[in-house]
């Protein structure tokens, strides 16, 4: 490589070193890992703060020691932003989180008509502005974006089929919004997030073959295959709410079953449904009852097919977790199907919206952090 290219590996070994690290870093502890000299590093860190990407913090004394106080610097995580959206049936949400995933603004609306995409996606650009006003944040600092949608979604981010309706089919989501908010984004299914989200900051981060799952109300699979997303033929894979064999609908409007549902009001009503349950009452233990068998009826199909090691409940059923996990856990062992691990989500209603945080961390890594390096394989991914 040239020097200039050199330069920019070395740069983005120490900006990796600085965003894994879990405080300010001292010179020698920079240089320990990444083998670079004390000069060369001296040299890119003045630039990488005169960027506005790394701070200076003040110089600690080495107590009793001679010498100038210690150098220590951080990442300036905030430099860059990056957009998460979420559509559903009812309404959008938008996150705006900083280069290490942390969420630091937030906007969520019903959607004024959810069968027209182009007033939709207005609805979600409009939210991502005023999630980035939430976070203090300037457009100029908006790197990227994604957005988790319902639906079959291919690679490129395009409707493939969406159920109950074609209104959405052929929109190519990326590009529609690049149009109203001028980044570049990104798309793919939303429970495909929440299984990417739960490996990265939830539950599931022991983990390679992880499903996450939403049943009831609404339907989906997010499928992890050694750690990755398994989107099948132009996103299919996981879109079980279109397969007729398999009994989804038989419960999709029993109050149990809506705390997956989209509508406040509804999974109000199965959140009580639940409580009464939970307090001994005999029509609403019957109710739930019903629910589990077709959760563990679909699960056992699922054990026997895709034979994950971790199946994750989520999209409202974590707040039943206490009432259907036990269940769920005995109906399988009932079923003998192999020995699945199942929990509740650990990231709630955010899952969706971390996972696509992710995913544009992913897709952005070498533009925001520069070329990845032969070397020092702890530091090559920072996600």
């Amino acid at each position: 490589m040239n020097q200039s290219a050199v330069r920019r590996v070395n740069t983005s070994v120490i900006l990796r070193a600085l965003a894994v690290s879990a405080g300010p870093l001292k010179l020698t502890a920079l240089a320990e890992l990444t083998g670079l000299s004390r000069r060369t590093i001296e040299l890119i860190l003045d630039s990488l703060v005169e960027a506005g990407w790394v701070a200076e913090l003040d110089r600690v004394s080495t107590s009793g020691c001679a010498g100038r106080p210690a150098r220590r610097y951080e990442l300036r995580a905030e430099h860059a932003l990056l957009a998460a959206a979420q559509i559903n049936t009812e309404y959008a949400s938008a996150v705006v989180a900083d280069v290490r995933g942390r969420i630091v603004g937030r906007a969520q609306r019903p959607l004024r008509a959810y069968q027209d995409p182009r007033a939709t996606l207005d609805d979600v650009a409009e939210l991502v502005g005023e999630a980035l006003e939430d976070a203090g944040g300037s457009p100029e600092r908006l790197r990227a974006g994604a957005v988790a949608s319902g639906g079959a979604i291919d690679d490129d981010g395009v409707v493939r089929r969406l159920v109950h309706t074609t209104r959405w089919e052929g929109v190519r989501l990326p590009q529609e919004l690049a149009w109203r908010v001028r980044v570049p984004w990104f798309a793919d299914n939303d429970s495909n997030l929440g299984a990417l989200a739960e490996r990265w900051r939830g539950v599931a981060g022991d983990h390679d073959n992880v499903v996450w799952a939403v049943l009831g109300n609404r339907t989906g699979l997010g499928i992890l295959i050694r750690g990755a997303v398994h989107r099948g033929l132009d996103g299919a894979a996981g879109e079980i709410v279109e397969a007729a064999s398999i009994p989804t609908g038989s419960v999709e409007n029993r109050p149990a079953a809506w705390l997956t549902s989209p509508e406040p009001e509804r999974r109000n009503v199965a959140l009580g449904r639940f409580e009464a349950a939970r307090a001994g009452d005999p029509l609403a233990l019957a109710e739930v009852e019903e629910f589990v068998e077709n959760i563990a009826s679909i699960l056992t199909t699922l054990s026997w097919t895709v034979a994950p090691s971790l199946i994750v409940l989520g999209g409202g059923l974590e707040a039943a977790a206490d009432v259907l996990l036990p269940r769920v856990r005995a109906a399988l062992r009932a079923a003998r199907t192999p020995a699945v691990e199942l929990r509740a989500t650990g990231l709630g209603a955010d899952a969706p919206l971390v996972g696509a945080v992710k995913l544009a961390l992913d897709r952005m890594d070498t533009e925001l952090f520069g070329p990845l390096g032969p070397s020092r394989p702890h530091l090559r991914s920072l996600t």
